[in-house]
């Protein structure tokens, strides 16, 4: 099996993934809850790799930041939740945060490390947020983070795997993929 064909199955499962798994009843737990969270529900599955995948293209201090602005972001968010705050259209942002993280896949855009790092950030606040407010009672807080923050760098550098492989091919299948998170996104929004 040639790489390319492994990386278009790869993508093709990630795509199949169980539709909005990544919600209430998970079980009892805390970082085992906290691991699952992450990879059952496509939103948060594409958005993590969409975005490990789009930073392979970007200067070398985004593509190093990329994790840390994602799991800053994610324990942002989880904390507001965990605090009892709350965020407007969460459901809304995650489904953007997929369709945007498309876009930018499919239009090979490059942003400054300022720029892409904040923006990065802002989605993961909506994804940490819904794994805040979605935790399991008796769960224990830290190590339901350690789990979902575990999962958010595992999923992201699967996506920088999958972008590391692309990069080797023509661009034009790098953009078709960004073309069909972008539509997945729209799709998750609607």
């Amino acid at each position: 099996m040639t790489r390319l064909t492994k990386t278009l199955l790869t993508a093709g499962l990630m795509l199949t993934a169980t539709a909005a798994s990544a919600h209430p009843g998970h079980g009892e737990g805390g970082f085992a809850s906290g691991l699952m969270h992450p990879v059952l529900g496509l939103d948060h599955l594409l958005a993590m790799a969409a975005i490990g995948f789009w930073s392979m293209r970007q200067s070398t201090w985004m593509k190093r930041g990329t994790p840390l602005f994602m799991i800053g972001g994610m324990f942002l968010g989880a904390g507001l939740a965990f605090a009892g705050l709350s965020i407007p259209g969460v459901e809304t942002g995650i489904a953007l945060s997929v369709m945007l993280a498309g876009v930018l896949i499919a239009t090979l855009a490059k942003m400054p490390t300022v720029v892409g790092g904040t923006l990065v950030a802002a989605f993961m606040v909506f994804h940490g947020f819904a794994h805040g407010a979605e935790m399991p009672a008796g769960s224990h807080f830290l190590a339901y983070m350690a789990g979902f923050g575990l999962a958010t760098l595992a999923i992201a550098f699967a996506g920088r795997g999958l972008g590391a492989l692309l990069m080797k091919t023509d661009n034009r299948v790098s953009q078709a993929l960004g073309a069909v998170l972008a539509a997945t996104g729209a799709f998750l929004a609607a």
